[in-house]
Order: structure tokens, then C-alpha cells, then sequence
């Protein structure tokens, strides 16, 4: 145990620092759980709306501009997409200390039915099957606010009794004065779910904002 009570390996200022900023590493596309990468390190994945700015998140939390593929097609990604940090194949014993998962964008209502059904599928599947998933982060627009579709996402959340977690994004843009509004109305909206972390994230991949506080989130889940 540390002065601080945290356990021994976690990260912290510096070290937590260099650990976000090394560089990571797209290993594989996963359109079926048969291809998933082997249980083993933990794993954190980012879900949300279709340009909610999720790879601009993944992007700017690791600083690396090209990592997470951006596209101004919502419903782009169809695949549950890992990044691990460079130098593990995630393969065999060389497994990294943590993967990130990039789930598939939902609430794209332009796109075929059979095509949102084997999403879906696959996000349920996982969701329910992993062990190794320590936490879901689900991200909100903050100009829009909790949606329909978000409340149904958080509904499958608490059914297969993952713990999320909830970023709003592109905080920029919004009024400073709205910020708290914003904070309280989303608090209450999900107070009362059975696995919803209660602490809120606000970020601004543009401005990096919280980026810093979702990175010691993301190191709190590393603990052994």
C-alpha cells in the first residue's frame, strides 16, 4: 500500500502520464465473438451515438491523432475495434496490461435493419460474456443530452450488469453557465440504475478537456 492507500502498481502523475502518451496500437476488428482477442488483461470499452466523437475521444485520451478512425459517415464502425499499448501482440502470453475497446456506434437510423440486428447481437453478446470487461464508458453529446437510444443502451447495461460509466463529450461546445445544468440533469437521470458509476466525466476532445480525469478512471480499473 502507498501513503496514499492506493495499491502498489496502480498509476499515478508521471508514470501515468508517459503510460497514456507511449504509443498504442490497433491489434484487430472483431465482427464475431469467436474472434476475440484471449481473456487475460482488463478491458475498457467506449460506447455511444454515432458521432457522439468517440474516436476523437480515443484519439486525443491517447494522443494519437490517426489511431481511432474518424468519419463523417455515422455507423462507420461495425467491429468491436482493440487497441492495446505498443510492444504486446495480444497474443499467446504477450498480453498488454489493458486493452480498449471501441464498441460500434448505435442510434444510426439510416442503416439496414439486418445490419443494426447483427450489432446489437454482437454488443449484447459481448457485454453479457466478457469477464474481463471492467467497465463500459458511454458517451454523451453533451449539446444533446441523454437520448432515447442512450436510456436504452444504459437499460442493456444494467440488464447484463455492467459497470458504466457516463463521459459527456464536446463540452466546448455548450455554455460555461449550462455546464452545471447539464452535470445535475444527467446525475439525476441515472441515480437510480443498479450499474451506473455515480461520478460523471466532462470532456472536450478539442480542447482537452478531462481528458486527464478519464485517464486516472481508466488507471483506478488497471489495479491488480
Amino acid at each position: 500500500m502507498t501513503d496514499t492507500g492506493e495499491p502498489s502498481g496502480i498509476l499515478e502523475g508521471e508514470d501515468r502520464r508517459r503510460f497514456f502518451a507511449r504509443p498504442w496500437v490497433f491489434i484487430r476488428g472483431v465482427p464475431a465473438m469467436k474472434f476475440l482477442p484471449p481473456e487475460g488483461p482488463p478491458e475498457i470499452a467506449f460506447a455511444g451515438r454515432s458521432n457522439v466523437g468517440k474516436s476523437s475521444l480515443i484519439n486525443a485520451l491517447l494522443s494519437q491523432k490517426g489511431l481511432a478512425r474518424t468519419s463523417n459517415t455515422p455507423g462507420r464502425t461495425q467491429e468491436l475495434n482493440y487497441f492495446v499499448p505498443g510492444g504486446f501482440s495480444g497474443e499467446g502470453a504477450d498480453l498488454p496490461p489493458i486493452a480498449l475497446v471501441d464498441m460500434p456506434g448505435y442510434g444510426y437510423a439510416q442503416a439496414p435493419k439486418e445490419q443494426v440486428d447483427a450489432w446489437t447481437r454482437l454488443v449484447f453478446d459481448y457485454l453479457r460474456g466478457r469477464s474481463t470487461l471492467k467497465r463500459v464508458f458511454v458517451l454523451i453529446d453533451s449539446r444533446h443530452g441523454l437520448k432515447a437510444n442512450d436510456l436504452e443502451v444504459l437499460g442493456l447495461l444494467d440488464k447484463a450488469a455492467v459497470s458504466y460509466q457516463i463521459v459527456l463529450t464536446k463540452i466546448d461546445k455548450i455554455k460555461e453557465p449550462g455546464v452545471p445544468k447539464l452535470l445535475e440533469a444527467t446525475a439525476k437521470a441515472i441515480v437510480k440504475r443498479p450499474a451506473a458509476y455515480p461520478e460523471l466525466i466532462a470532456t472536450s476532445s478539442e480542447k482537452g478537456r478531462g481528458l486527464e480525469d478519464l485517464q486516472a478512471e481508466i488507471a483506478r480499473l488497471m489495479r491488480p
